[in-house]
């Protein structure tokens, strides 16, 4: 069991409404609305905490999302479903009375940043038909479209948000209260930790040369005459040779507001005319250029082409020849690790934490086996025969993080024995469970002294539901 997993083994910690759904407003609050859509629930008000009303709907397509994503249900699922939300409601009524403003960039910026993450989630979905699945395709709805109909729910989540920030954002733990916590739980019932692995690189990515840079303008350029002469379309074009992941199976489409994409980027989408297509420009993701669709007040649609600069061969070689010295020095003892690091890494992700890799899953720097082989799979197979503090042979990879080729040494800087639980290898989780534990806590405390502030209605059809706190008397 990896130390994320203990912690959800450790969840008799935590009441059961305060395991936050990831799919109240969150990142699947617009799947919610479509599978409420597809399973034609017969709908009424089920609970109403100040002027916010909570559909029967809204609670089936929830549970329903939470089953197909593996999640347990229980009996106690509504209405432990039924509380977070009111929760989460109880929060925007006290931010209404607090009168916290929420500004429309930051609901823009939020919508945003949600769909690009759903967008992520379905860049391999395809239909019946083998054609690729897109936000708009399966709402049936222009993005705009989507945006304005979700805008006011998720204004009311970031409202909800700062208050909740308000009542745990300077909550922390010391020591004795961590270790208090850890002899708070019954022996028996501390789990099982598998191993877990540390890892450091030094990583070295090819240097891009103005020649290089050169190809990749010039592929552009060529692209954009053809499209001016009638040759090719824009869309066609972008599906072919675009290297934006988000956009090219899209035809270039993209849409945005101002503040939400890079300087020079929006400059351009503002500057078009309706259909103009610029001449090559330059980010710091590479060149693009762009056509303009449809731009209102600061909301704007493109077609876009992006080509990113690829090293040559000689960069590559380059590159190897240098990590081939820094591992020849490294097995010598002729530098320290920490050295090499500093003198030969050019990772901005590693370089200046002493070359250490963070698990993105966790935000921590141990990873389970199984974390290892779902992000970098290549990294158990050059680490497998390594003992802690060995280094392997310069190789060939691609970044996860940087999204490119780099060439690497990894060191095994970690790796624990499986075990029980215990705060002397473990404190980092017990500190973490103990803080959440606090802020639950908190949590719980604020909830009882703010449900008599809000008018509160649920419906016969819960009453019988067991809840952390006495929403009606």
């Amino acid at each position: 069991m990896s130390k994320k997993k203990a912690k959800l083994a450790l969840g008799f910690i935590f009441p059961d409404y305060m395991i936050k759904y990831v799919l109240f407003l969150g990142l699947t609050l617009l799947s919610t609305a479509k599978l409420v859509g597809q399973t034609k629930v017969i709908d009424k008000v089920v609970a109403q905490v100040g002027d916010n009303i909570i559909l029967y709907s809204e609670i089936q397509g929830q549970k329903q999302l939470l089953a197909q994503n593996g999640g347990a249900l229980s009996e106690n699922s509504e209405c432990e479903i039924l509380e977070n939300l009111m929760y989460q409601f109880l929060l925007v009524n006290q931010a209404e009375l607090d009168s916290i403003v929420i500004s429309d960039e930051q609901v823009d910026a939020e919508m945003e940043n949600r769909l690009r993450a759903i967008e992520a989630q379905m860049k391999d979905a395809k239909d019946e038909n083998g054609n690729p699945i897109t936000i708009e395709s399966f709402y049936g709805k222009s993005k705009t479209q989507i945006k304005e109909e979700f805008r006011q729910t998720i204004k009311k989540r970031l409202q909800g948000q700062e208050v909740e920030r308000g009542i745990t954002g300077s909550i922390s733990v010391s020591p004795r209260e961590v270790e208090a916590f850890f002899n708070s739980i019954p022996k028996d019932s501390l789990p099982f930790i598998n191993s877990e692995l540390t890892f450091q690189q030094i990583s070295i990515f090819p240097t891009i040369t103005k020649a290089d840079k050169q190809i990749a303008y010039n592929k552009l350029k060529d692209a954009r005459k053809l499209i001016i002469d009638g040759r090719r379309t824009f869309s066609a074009t972008a599906v072919a040779i675009s290297m934006d992941p988000g956009s090219a199976q899209l035809g270039g489409r993209i849409e945005a507001t101002r503040g939400m994409m890079v300087k020079a980027f929006e400059e351009t989408a503002y500057r078009l005319k309706p259909n103009e297509i610029s001449d090559v420009f330059e980010t710091e993701f590479g060149y693009h250029i762009m056509q303009l669709l449809e731009r209102k007040g600061d909301d704007y649609i493109v077609n876009h082409i992006l080509i990113i600069p690829e090293y040559s061969l000689d960069s590559l070689d380059a590159a190897a020849i240098r990590l081939q010295k820094c591992y020849e020095d490294l097995k010598a003892n002729k530098i320290t690790w920490e050295k090499a690091v500093e003198i030969y890494s050019n990772d901005p992700n590693t370089k200046e934490n002493n070359g250490i890799i963070i698990n993105p899953i966790t935000g921590e720097q141990s990873w389970s086996l199984e974390e290892v082989n779902q992000v970098d799979p290549m990294m158990f197979r050059i680490t497998d025969a390594l003992g802690v503090n060995e280094i392997s042979q310069p190789d060939l990879y691609y970044d996860y993080m940087e999204r490119k080729q780099a060439i690497r040494i990894v060191r095994l800087a970690k790796r624990t024995q499986p075990h029980v639980a215990n705060l002397q290898d473990d404190y980092p989780m017990f500190r973490n469970i103990a803080e959440e534990d606090k802020r639950t806590k908190a949590i719980l405390k604020w909830t009882k002294s703010r449900i008599s502030t809000a008018y509160i209605r649920i419906d016969d059809q819960y009453k019988d539901c067991v809840f952390q706190n006495v929403w009606v008397p």
